[in-house]
C-alpha cells in the first residue's frame, strides 16, 4: 500500500484514504490518525464515520472526506477489512473490493518481521485470515502478493490505474 501511495503520489484520479485508528501514533505500520477509544466513539456518534469497524481488537474507521473524494468523481483507496466488505458494499455500491492474498508461510514471516503482534496475535491473524479464503462478492478482484515488492508494486500500481473506485480489502 505504502508503495502504491508513493507512486500514485502525483496521479490527480487517485486518492489513499487515510485510516482512523484507536493504536497509538507510533506502534509502526501505516501512516494512520490515532485516536482514543472516547474520540472515536465521539466521531461515531456525530457521524463522521460513514464506514467503520473493529478488528485485531482495535477499532477503524474511515473519515467523511470519503464521501467528497467520490462525488468530484476521483478513484479512493481504502484499507478496509473482509468481514466488513458486506456492509461497505451496501453503503457503496460502487466499491470494488481487491483482496490481497498471500500465503500463510509468507504472512507469518511479514507479521514476525513487522514486530507489532505477539505470537499469539500472528496465530490469530493466520487463521482469520484463512477464514476469508473463500470470500465471495460480484466485483471482487483477487491479488496475488506473495512475490517480492518490486514485482508485485507495480502490478498493484497498475491494478489500481484500472479500477475505479477501489477498496482494498486486507
Amino acid at each position: 500500500m505504502s508503495h502504491a501511495r508513493f507512486k500514485l503520489a502525483q496521479d490527480a484520479n487517485v486518492v489513499f484514504a487515510h485510516r482512523y485508528i484507536t493504536r497509538p501514533q507510533d506502534a509502526g505500520g501505516e501512516n494512520h490518525v490515532a485516536l482514543s477509544e472516547d474520540e472515536f466513539e465521539s466521531r461515531v456518534a456525530r457521524k463522521l464515520f460513514p464506514l467503520h469497524w473493529h478488528s485485531h481488537g482495535l477499532r477503524y474507521g474511515i473519515g467523511c472526506e470519503l464521501n467528497h473524494w467520490l462525488a468530484k468523481g476521483l478513484t479512493v483507496i481504502v484499507n478496509g477489512s473482509r468481514a466488513y466488505l458486506q456492509e461497505a458494499s451496501r453503503r457503496y455500491p460502487e466499491l470494488v473490493p481487491v483482496l490481497i492474498e498471500v500465503s500463510p508461510a509468507v504472512l507469518r514471516q511479514r507479521l514476525q518481521g513487522r514486530g507489532r503482534e505477539s505470537a499469539d496475535d500472528i496465530e490469530s491473524r493466520l487463521k482469520r485470515a484463512g477464514e476469508f479464503a473463500s470470500l465471495q462478492h460480484g466485483k471482487l478482484v483477487r491479488f496475488s502478493n506473495d512475490a517480492p515488492l518490486n514485482t508485485t508494486g507495480p502490478e498493484f500500481v497498475e491494478l489500481i490505474r484500472s479500477q475505479a473506485p477501489v477498496t482494498i480489502c486486507d
